[in-house]
């Protein structure tokens, strides 16, 4: 699923690719996608707004329309939003779709069909509505704090925690404690911080939050940078990412740690698959520790197939710009010619 990188980054593409642009028609083609209003009040309300710009709240993108109305897209595993031009031929995944006065088209694309749209007001405080009604509760009040923003201190970060049991990478997968963040770059984060997954939060020590905290902050900024990690479905209105290209834990179990040269493992960890080191993050003891190796599930070692585009080459025919510099990258990466 999109974490706060990916869907950072399809904010700021879809800002910059439509920003200003009005809409002209807005249709929903699978209803059990739209969550609010029903299919042809959406299409009433939408028409001839126009885009003032696009932003991220957790892991969704809120698209500002004049007229006080945002639109909430969650792309939960498959979601994808594409810019084309209205010539284009869509396909069986196409979800909904926004047609632009420009001769363009937004598409809501969804293999899986998981994904979510609403069509809701803009509250006084700019935060979107749980309805059309402006006056409506705030539909995203139970988001904690978001990372990447200066108000996420160490001092509060480090309180946080202190208030709160059980396992370290189950809270910080819990959109209320933090916004944002997955399974990716939660084991990224553990990794970077030398702390296990079964650590209980309250225990840690203050050096050991602050570590923490750096890992989950640099981490995140330097894969937004890199406009995420294209793995699976995953891609931007502008294309791929290439931050999967520098994790260091995620989908390498049974190769060898970066750091330590120990062996990463992935288990599973409430069903969630989980990947460490566990010579360079080991399991605490005692009461440091919110379960035992017990509770750690072996799985495969091995991730699943490779994506699409990594078997593209620097000469694949109809491979774009970017999609020849990642293949040149993974070239040195596994030792290929510079």
């Amino acid at each position: 699923m999109p974490e706060l990188p990916e869907v950072e980054t399809v904010a700021r593409d879809l800002a910059r690719l439509v920003g200003g642009a009005t809409i002209h028609t807005g249709r929903i083609i699978r209803a059990a996608n739209l969550s609010t209003p029903d299919t042809e009040t959406f299409a009433r309300a939408i028409a001839g707004r126009r885009i003032e710009g696009v932003r991220r709240r957790a892991k969704w993108v809120l698209v500002d329309l004049d007229g006080g109305l945002i639109l909430m897209v969650h792309l939960r595993m498959t979601g994808q939003l594409i810019v084309l031009p209205q010539s284009a031929t869509p396909d069986r995944y196409v979800r909904a779709e926004l047609q632009l006065n420009d001769r363009r088209v937004i598409r809501f694309r969804d293999v899986r069909a998981f994904g979510r749209l609403a069509l809701v007001a803009r509250r006084a405080d700019g935060s979107p509505s749980r309805s059309l009604d402006p006056r409506d509760d705030a539909a995203l009040s139970g988001h904690g704090p978001e990372p990447l923003e200066a108000t996420f201190t160490v001092s509060r970060f480090t309180s946080d925690l202190k208030r709160r049991r059980g396992r370290l990478k189950s809270l910080l997968l819990d959109q209320r404690f933090i916004a944002g963040l997955g399974n990716i770059y939660v084991d990224e984060a553990l990794w970077r911080a030398r702390l296990h997954p079964l650590a209980t939060a309250a225990s840690l020590r203050a050096a050991e939050a602050e570590r923490l905290h750096s890992a989950i902050v640099a981490l995140l900024t330097e894969a937004v940078a890199a406009r995420g990690s294209s793995i699976d479905d995953y891609t931007g209105p502008d294309g791929d990412g290439a931050m999967q290209e520098r994790l260091a834990v995620y989908q390498r179990g049974g190769q060898p740690c970066l750091r330590c040269g120990g062996v990463i493992r992935r288990v599973l960890l409430g069903g969630r698959g989980t990947h460490f080191c566990p010579r360079c993050q080991p399991l605490p003891r005692g009461r440091r520790a919110a379960g035992s190796k017990r509770d750690l599930m072996p799985t495969a070692t091995t991730r699943r197939g490779p994506r699409w585009s990594e078997a593209l080459t620097e000469g694949s025919a109809g491979a774009t710009a970017a999609e020849r510099a990642a293949a040149r990258r993974r070239a040195v990466r596994l030792g290929g010619a510079r």
